[in-house]
């Protein structure tokens, strides 16, 4: 699990140090300008701990899962030419592909930088209970297209969640 973990991390940060010139940002972020955004969000999780070894025991499952969910965004705020402020409502889906449903819902709130790098922190609740989720990413622009791409911890009592997403999400009207 460590490797998959390692080959996880260095693509996203090959990604991040690699980004495309064609998705540069072009709107304009003002302070009067709040955003809601929303799209799929697809990735892939892997379990530690405690739940890891019951979905291995109980159910036959391995501890690395798909998730499928959906982001809702708020852009709560914006600086011209500095970062804004974002809170996330993110549910997911995970172990679908091992016939299992392992639903989470977190909900981050964050910092975006005009550069596109993001972090931010929030509750969880899963199966396994509540946790807080720390997440750091990037999110690709073009035009109104967002194209975000987030690794997250989730620690908690029963063992840690690592995840990959990414996904696409534009603004509603």
């Amino acid at each position: 699990m460590k490797k998959y973990l390692t080959v996880c991390m260095t693509l996203f940060l090959i990604i991040l140090s690699n980004r495309a010139k064609c998705f540069a940002q072009t709107e304009e972020l003002t302070e009067s300008s709040p955003v809601f955004l929303t799209g799929p969000r697809l990735g892939v999780s892997i379990i530690g701990g405690s739940m890891a070894n019951k979905l291995r025991k109980d159910y036959g499952a391995n501890s690395i899962i798909t998730q499928f969910g959906w982001q809702f965004e708020w852009r709560f705020f914006s600086i011209e030419n500095g970062p804004a402020g974002i809170v996330e409502c993110i549910p997911l889906m995970g172990g679908l592909e091992q016939g299992l449903f392992l639903p989470s819902l977190t909900t981050p709130i964050g910092v975006r930088f005009r550069n596109g790098f993001e972090f931010g922190t929030g509750p969880s609740v899963s199966l396994t209970g509540f946790s807080i989720a720390i997440a750091v990413g990037y999110t690709f622009q073009a035009g109104h297209l967002s194209l975000p791409l987030n690794i997250s911890i989730l620690p908690s009592k029963a063992g840690a969640r690592y995840s990959l997403t990414f996904g696409f999400n534009m603004r509603k009207s």
